[in-house]
């Protein structure tokens, strides 16, 4: 049985989707004006960039992606160039609605409606784009990629995993929880 080298990245996943779920509830209330906990929008900011971007989507395109890459998979007009889109493309939605939530908060309301829209944006390609991973490009690189390169691809996310504090997972899973149980 082959080492399994996506399972990492599958769990990862579902804390970014809870993260997304309540993107997805609040940001039609903020569009209607009933939710402007900015604080909530600016902890989603951080998760994103911190732990769905330079933690798990350094996993992808550093260790993943690049193996598929050195194993044969085009880097260009590929699945992984797809990918690698993607994922520029979450980073505008995420830099557009930062702009919009700071001009929320300086007083600005005409800005609820691109906090949602960039949020719900956000939300739509990203997850689209997780089941994509985990229903094309995980089960493609768990069949394509020998055993020999598995070792280093893991040993790439321990070494992911050693560049952020200690319980950093432990500190966004408290950050998706703590939405989680706001009063609605």
């Amino acid at each position: 049985m082959a080492t399994n080298i996506t399972q990492t990245l599958v769990d990862e996943h579902k804390l970014i989707l809870r993260m997304i779920a309540l993107l997805e509830q609040n940001a039609p209330r903020t569009a209607a004006g009933a939710y402007t906990n900015w604080q909530f929008y600016l902890d989603g900011i951080d998760f994103i960039r911190q732990y769905a971007d330079r933690f798990h989507h350094a996993k992808e395109e550093d260790v993943l992606f690049e193996a598929l890459v050195a194993n044969g998979m085009p880097k260009e007009h590929s699945p992984v160039a797809a990918m690698l889109m993607e994922h520029d493309q979450g980073r505008a939605f995420v830099k557009n609605l930062e702009e919009a939530v700071r001009e929320a908060q300086a007083g600005r309301s005409d800005r609820f409606q691109a906090i949602a829209d960039n949020a719900l944006g956000y939300a739509a390609l990203l997850k689209d784009h997780i089941a994509k991973e985990d229903g094309v490009l995980y089960p493609l690189a768990e069949r394509v990629l020998p055993e020999t390169v598995r070792p280093q691809i893991l040993g790439g996310y321990t070494q992911a995993e050693l560049q952020v504090p200690e319980n950093f997972s432990g500190h966004y899973q408290s950050v998706v929880e703590l939405y989680e149980n706001e009063p609605g």
